[in-house]
């Protein structure tokens, strides 16, 4: 017999998560997810699927007070959206999925939940929420020529005249230390202001937290470009199971441009160290679908009436 319930309590939670939750990408961790609660400290609540005594499914929520909602666990928001991609719902099968968002909508709990990968919604109704944007090294054997070729000449040579006008300037780049993640958050303010996630306190926290927890598990990859001896941008990276994930970055307004060439820099970089996948994230930036990356949707499923969100469930039964 399904039984549905829920769990609030820390410690409680981290192993609810730790045994359902498989650690494929760098968002799986919990320890990546505590780095956030640290600084937001929402209330928790996990609904739990069981059956006979076994975890058939999860759904890990915090209560957003500023959204009158909950989102998906630790709900690091800026704005009303949260950062961290690849959210996962975990459930035995279709049944018990609808079951658990039946709950909650019986239950009158308002629930937002975007940036879900492909695996979640288990083949039902669900709204895609964002595109997030790969390079896929294998898909051109690692080699910066057959990815060249999937760009116009036109576009190639404007891009190399970039670089090579940088190049001409002195262009370097160097690796980082952690240090330089504070750099970069000063770029990020001072181009984006407060539509920046860093205008937010808490997430400048968990962000830091988070590049302490890389640095000390030997992920974390700083990168710093260079244009005459001033520092022209700045990346944090990170390495988790063979795939380079580009998690934010910095530029300086004196050298426009200079966000073409550092990403052409990661590219070229995950095709020499034979990565599986180097991941952009998301965003409507218009340079990711003109490098040719390739979109990967991520989905939303919500009952907020509110806004622009679809009402997505409760799902009726067939």
């Amino acid at each position: 017999m399904l039984i549905i319930r829920t769990e609030s309590d820390l410690e409680a939670c981290r192993k609810l998560w730790q045994q359902c939750i498989p650690s494929e990408k760098i968002t799986d961790l919990w320890d990546v997810r505590e780095c956030f609660h640290r600084f937001y400290r929402r209330e928790l609540m996990f609904v739990v699927a069981e059956d006979g005594g076994e975890v058939v499914g999860l759904i890990p929520l915090a209560w957003i007070s500023e959204n009158g909602c909950y989102g998906y666990f630790p709900g690091e928001v800026w704005k009303g959206t949260t950062w961290l991609e690849q959210n996962r719902i975990i459930a035995r099968d279709k049944d018990v999925l609808r079951r658990m968002l039946d709950w909650l909508h019986e239950k009158k709990y308002s629930c937002h939940l975007g940036y879900l990968n492909d695996h979640t919604t288990l083949e039902l109704p669900a709204a895609v929420d964002e595109i997030g944007y790969l390079f896929l090294p294998p898909k051109y054997n690692f080699q910066m020529q057959t990815y060249h070729n999937e760009f116009s000449r036109k576009s190639i040579r404007a891009i190399e005249k970039i670089i090579a006008d940088f190049k001409d300037l002195g262009l370097q780049y160097c690796d980082g230390n952690p240090d330089d993640v504070e750099l970069m958050i000063e770029m990020n303010l001072n181009r984006f202001g407060e539509s920046s996630y860093f205008s937010d306190e808490r997430f400048a926290g968990g962000f830091r937290a988070l590049r302490d927890f890389f640095h000390a598990r030997g992920w974390l990859r700083m990168t710093v470009a260079l244009v005459d001896n001033k520092p022209a941008a700045v990346d944090m990276g990170i390495v988790y199971n063979n795939a380079y994930t580009l998690l934010a970055g910095g530029t300086n307004g004196e050298f426009p441009g200079i966000a073409k060439a550092i990403n052409m820099y990661h590219i070229r970089k995950a095709c020499e160290e034979k990565y599986s996948e180097a991941d952009f994230l998301c965003g409507d930036f218009f340079w990711k679908p003109m490098f040719h990356l390739t979109p990967r949707p991520l989905y939303l499923l919500s009952n907020e009436e509110k806004g622009t969100a679809p009402f997505i469930f409760p799902f009726q039964k067939k």
